[in-house]
């Protein structure tokens, strides 16, 4: 699907996520893709210094779309519509660069962070390349406005659909889905791996769900890797809290599986990665959930 250049987003008008919520949810997960949002607004271009198809690079480019068999199955799904070089919800709220903005920032605002430090706080000053995405300086005031008007009801939402699936199932465990460049796109080079699964080195989730994860998908033909080169971000650490009973993995999928990174177009790989997620619902679905139910009896 074609980014829609040019749509605004107006979220007074219409939601800035989507929630694709199954009939009957069946298992205790919750899906999340936080950078697949690919509606542009108008201003966002205008004040941009980078093409669209330059600025698309920091997309995790469909991957809500890879994950929707799985939400299908019995798990909800909330991907935002908003862009990630527009607004970066795996962040802070206020994780803000002095060098964005034209005017001094709030004391509360975190400008110190090593994501901000990289140019990649919760608004960008740079697409994942390095390119600086603006022209001039941005006013405070419409940062302000972009976490109140989308960070802010994601999060809700998001929050909502954690705690909901906990007080139904007696925990929940979050699956934050993103994409990671190949080898040849990554700005370090070297070789990257299939998947990276992410579970800030077993703080955020219990071993046995990353475990069960890394086997499965390995036993899918895929080459597999704990916490390097990514650990799991905000959401990760933010809603990982296993001892209330919710567990939160990050998922990071190399896009040289599916999806030409210079067109931004799925390939002949998208439909076959899909069919792999979708058979991973079954395992992930009914022995996962009993696997962590023996546990809880024996503890």
């Amino acid at each position: 699907m074609p980014m829609r250049e040019g749509e605004e987003l107006h979220s007074e008008l219409q939601p800035p996520f989507l929630v694709n919520t199954p009939q009957t949810q069946s298992a205790p997960f919750v899906l999340c893709s936080p950078h697949s949002g690919r509606i542009y607004p108008k201003p966002f271009l205008a004040q941009a210094r980078l093409s669209p198809h330059a600025l698309r690079k920091s997309e995790d480019c469909f991957v809500d779309e890879l994950f929707m068999p799985v939400a299908a199955a019995g798990a909800p799904l909330i991907s935002a519509r908003f862009p990630r070089a527009y607004l970066d919800v795996n962040r802070e709220p206020y994780e803000f660069d002095p060098e964005l903005f034209a005017d001094p920032l709030p004391d509360y605002a975190n400008t110190q962070s090593v994501r901000v430090a990289g140019g990649l706080g919760t608004i960008a000053r740079i697409v994942a390349d390095g390119e600086e995405i603006y022209r001039s300086k941005l006013p405070l005031s419409e940062g302000l406005e972009r976490v109140e008007q989308l960070y802010i009801p994601f999060h809700a939402a998001l929050g909502e659909l954690i705690e909901t699936t906990r007080m139904r199932f007696g925990y929940a465990i979050l699956i934050d889905c993103h994409s990671m460049p190949s080898a040849s796109m990554a700005p370090a080079g070297g070789p990257r791996p299939d998947v990276v699964l992410g579970d800030r080195f077993g703080a955020s989730a219990d071993c046995k769900i990353t475990r069960f994860l890394k086997d499965a998908l390995m036993a899918l033909g895929y080459e597999v890797q704990m916490n390097r080169p990514y650990a799991g971000g905000y959401i990760t650490e933010h809603y990982g809290r296993p001892a209330r009973n919710v567990h939160a993995v990050q998922i990071e999928i190399n896009r040289g599986l599916y999806l030409n990174e210079r067109t931004l177009r799925p390939t002949d790989g998208f439909a076959a990665l899909q069919r792999h997620l979708e058979s991973l619902t079954g395992p992930l679905f009914n022995e996962l959930p009993a696997l962590l139910h023996r546990r809880a009896a024996a503890e």
